[in-house]
């Protein structure tokens, strides 16, 4: 089945109630829309990725099954699936009531190697699977897609090496290389520098609880990009019955033993939803966002505090988060840039610059060098693709100088990156032409994109409209897997 241009693993996008077959994309340039009219809509947004494939590598660990409600069926968690099978867990789809697909149901078993499994582009998938596989009986290989044999994995492959785990890389420190497993992992203590990656910290505390001694982490470097992230993984280690002292900065100490089965549901992916909201911003009127989590480790959450800097207002009411502005910049409304921080929400990073790069005066933006290693070089990417829409862009240390010039149209590269198509959707709200080269890289965290893009744009009741008033929203109910 190929849906958005991949050809692998199965992800469904949501068909409507007369059972039409989800929505394909050909090749060729996406002509992003622009905003002709305020938005007034309500979304309803997928799963996260970083919980669901956080998720499923504990089930995978875990001493008892484990069933997940509402994960996110994307290229990203499908990936991370297919590595779990393949070193002897059991996943299952099983109906549920979510509206983008199945719940997974996960019986763990005997790990075992002799397998060679496909990364693709996923960074959770190739930082997280290691350490796992390390407690499988035999070698085990890892390869990606092209741009992953760019992405850093020193961090995770000295890891295991320090651990006594026998890791054939040619010196690379990153993809491909192979790892040979004796069913048994001693631990102790490591220390290694996760300052590209705070993925290196999250894979090896998942696994470290199986580790004979446990495991001792240290971080030899200065702050870890991230630290979010990290968090999450720490919370669902404990929700899991993990003991865990990080009471001391830069080191994590996980302690020997089982890790519980559990049922949860897994939250809707705020970043994800980010696109959406600042759409707001951009088009004018609001944007509402069902099920935001009262309490969440998701990066995502800074979008609260981050959009107001930009003239929104925030509101969260019944677990829906409602972005609203008086009047956008597609009729005319003029935002002065920003200064950000994003070294703790460094993934919000490439949509917030297609807005800096729509405001009217200079924006900072720093704390991501880390971007650089990410699906492509970020901080060089949002660079040129703001320099074609007529931004003069100065690329820093760790971050960009952004200075907003008169808007041209452009067909904005996506590097095969997903953040990058989805900023290309953004500044095309107000630019006319604006084109995306490859708006299916939105398929690797949320295949659905261009078609809860094009409903939010609708303004009106998806469905009959003779089933009632359109009272300018866009209702989601319609649709079901």
């Amino acid at each position: 089945m190929e849906i958005f241009g991949y050809s692998g693993p199965r992800f469904d996008l949501y068909r409507d109630d007369e059972g039409s077959e989800p929505l394909t994309l050909g090749d060729g340039p996406w002509e992003a829309p622009t905003a002709t009219a305020p938005i007034d809509a309500r979304l309803q947004i997928p799963g996260s990725k970083s919980l669901t494939n956080r998720e499923l590598v504990l089930s995978a660990l875990a001493d008892a099954p484990s069933l997940l409600r509402h994960p996110l069926w994307a290229r990203d968690t499908e990936l991370m699936i297919e590595a779990l099978r393949q070193l002897g867990t059991k996943i299952v789809e099983v109906p549920g009531d979510g509206r983008f697909g199945n719940d997974l149901e996960i019986t763990p078993g005997e790990l075992e190697g002799g397998v060679s499994i496909d990364c693709g582009l996923a960074g959770t998938v190739m930082r997280f699977v290691p350490p796992l596989a390390s407690l499988a009986l035999g070698p085990v290989a890892f390869d990606g897609d092209e741009a992953a044999r760019r992405r850093p994995m020193k961090g995770t492959v000295d890891a295991l090496k320090a651990l006594g785990v026998e890791v054939r890389d040619d010196g690379r420190g990153g993809l491909p290389f192979s790892l040979y497993g004796t069913g048994e992992v001693t631990g102790g203590e490591v220390t290694i520098d996760a300052g590209a990656s705070s993925q290196f910290v999250s894979g090896l505390l998942m696994a470290g609880a199986r580790f004979e001694n446990g495991l001792t982490l240290i971080h030899s470097g200065d702050r870890v990009p991230s630290q979010p992230h990290i968090d999450m993984t720490l919370a669902a280690l404990r929700d899991r019955g993990v003991e865990i002292d990080d009471s001391e900065a830069g080191m994590w100490r996980v302690s020997p033993g089982s890790i519980d089965g559990c049922e949860l549901t897994i939250e809707p992916d705020l970043s994800n939803a980010e696109p959406f909201l600042i759409a707001a911003i951009v088009a004018g009127g609001s944007v509402s966002i069902e099920d935001w989590p009262a309490t969440t480790t998701q990066v995502g959450s800074h979008l609260e505090h981050l959009l107001p800097l930009f003239g929104a207002q925030i509101s969260v009411a019944d677990g829906v988060l409602t972005c609203t502005v008086e009047r956008g910049i597609a009729e005319g409304a003029e935002l002065p840039g920003v200064d950000l921080d994003l070294s703790e929400a460094g993934e919000l990073a490439p949509n917030l610059a297609a807005l800096c790069g729509l405001c009217t005066t200079t924006s900072r933006i720093t704390g991501i060098a880390h971007l650089r290693g990410h699906e492509t070089d970020r901080v060089a990417a949002i660079a040129a693709e703001l320099r074609g829409i007529g931004c003069e862009v100065t690329e820093l240390d760790d971050g960009l100088e952004i200075v907003p010039g008169p808007r041209t149209a452009h067909e904005w590269r996506s590097y095969e990156d997903h953040r990058m198509a989805t900023s290309g959707a953004i500044v095309g709200l107000a630019i006319e032409g604006v084109t995306v080269d490859d708006i299916h890289a939105t398929s690797k965290t949320l295949p659905q994109f261009t078609q809860l893009w094009q409903d939010m744009l609708d303004q009106g009741t998806v469905g009959d409209p003779d089933e009632g008033e359109d009272d300018g929203s866009v209702d989601l109910t319609a649709f079901s897997i």
